[in-house]
């Protein structure tokens, strides 16, 4: 199948693309536009890869899906549109980033700044259905993006790993802890923020690994 994605993501995840779920998930995404709202808009569907290409690539930060209110979802997890309210979850996570870094709250809530520095920015499930969350799940995207967690945990060395919550914790399971820095707290939803995203200091101590590993720190 051809699928429009950033070529070397397309290298790694080829043999996805060939495998049944992948096309049943291909024609449920493509009626579900067609019938309904469905965000982002299809353009960006993966935005995500096509902004941190596999090998550019040194920090994973994992979502659940994308944000299900209109202008809201730009194929980014927990980003936003230039011009659109920031949602609570993003709020807190700059909030940590402030009290962490020192970095000043940002004028909006787009995290294309933080993707081209090699911030892979992934949602669970890549499509979602207006004011419907999860109404994409189950489909196949679960097992689309479970690829690319392993691609990374497998074909690359000394990456970070941000999950927050348990749906994303449970995503990185496969990752082998040896290799790469993996970072666990509560969501930064406002229901669980209190309960150990604040203070979890993932930010600083991403940037510390990659320095110690030869890289770049991310400027968050």
């Amino acid at each position: 199948m051809n699928v429009k994605i950033e070529p070397e993501w397309g290298a790694a995840l080829a043999p996805e693309f060939e495998k049944p779920y992948f096309a049943s998930l291909t024609e449920f995404v493509r009626r579900r536009y067609a019938e309904t709202t469905v965000y982002p808009p299809g353009r960006r569907i993966f935005a995500a890869f096509d902004a941190s290409p596999f090998s550019a690539t040194k920090v994973v930060i994992v979502g659940q899906d994308p944000y299900h209110g209109p202008g809201q979802a730009n194929g980014l997890c927990f980003s936003v549109t230039p011009g659109v309210a920031m949602p609570p979850s993003l709020v807190n996570i700059f909030r940590e980033v402030s009290d962490d870094t020192g970095a000043p709250m940002p004028a909006d809530g787009d995290l294309t700044r933080w993707a081209r520095q090699g911030v892979l920015l992934l949602n669970s499930s890549l499509t979602v259905e207006a004011h419907s969350p999860g109404s994409h799940s189950g489909w196949g995207w679960e097992e689309f993006t479970d690829a690319a967690v392993r691609a990374l945990a497998f074909g690359r060395e000394h990456l970070v790993f941000m999950l927050w919550g348990s749906h994303a914790a449970r995503k990185g399971e496969v990752i082998p802890r040896d290799r790469h820095l993996v970072l666990t707290s509560a969501h930064p939803s406002p229901l669980s923020a209190w309960r150990g995203f604040f203070g979890n200091h993932h930010f600083s101590r991403a940037n510390a690994y990659l320095r110690e590993h030869g890289k770049e720190p991310i400027i968050w």
